[in-house]
């Protein structure tokens, strides 16, 4: 990819299983984080959808789809960072590298 840190629409994020780094939406719960989730078909624990990296089975951490605003692919190793990418803040009706139609 020829701009790797750069925060896409959901819409074009890879459904095989790949993680990647999701902006999650703000909420009752918090302000918006960076997750790391993946695409995982339907199992015996849960049904087709975005799962954060770090679920088990029997604790499925599931994500709805209005839950995450965008996604960019995992960083290059780079020893000058110690820390994830901060949250897309810009406006949803802002243009993430494309218009995701």
């Amino acid at each position: 990819m020829d701009e790797p840190e750069r925060w896409r629409h959901m819409s074009t994020a890879p459904r095989d299983g790949s993680r990647i780094l999701v902006t999650v939406r703000p909420s009752e719960q918090g302000p918006a984080e960076v997750d790391l989730a993946y695409w995982s078909r339907a199992d015996q624990f849960a049904s087709e959808g975005w799962r954060a990296s770090d679920s088990s089975p029997g604790r499925v951490v599931e994500y709805a789809e209005p839950e995450l605003k965008c996604w960019m692919p995992l960083p290059t190793a780079n020893l000058s960072r110690a820390s994830m990418p901060a949250p897309w803040e810009g406006d949803d009706a802002q243009q993430l590298d494309g218009s995701g139609i």
